[in-house]
């Protein structure tokens, strides 16, 4: 395996275990309705990670030169 492609698998396993880190605290706070905005800020953040990582955006800017 080369470079390139053991950097993008290793960004793939982060990617998975932050997903995975966000889905487990979603699942512990939504047992405390108090905390329904931490709720959405979480939504929100694995929604940015979703949109950078399985969306390509970063990789379409770029080619578009960055307009």
């Amino acid at each position: 395996m080369d470079a390139k492609k053991a950097a993008e698998f290793r960004l793939g396993i982060i990617v998975l275990v932050v997903l995975a880190v966000l889905t487990g605290a979603e699942y512990g706070i939504s047992f405390t309705p108090a905390l329904w905005l931490a709720l959405i800020v979480i939504a929100l953040i694995k929604a940015g990670i979703v949109i950078q990582y399985f969306m390509h955006i970063k990789r379409i800017v770029a080619e578009d030169g960055g307009h």
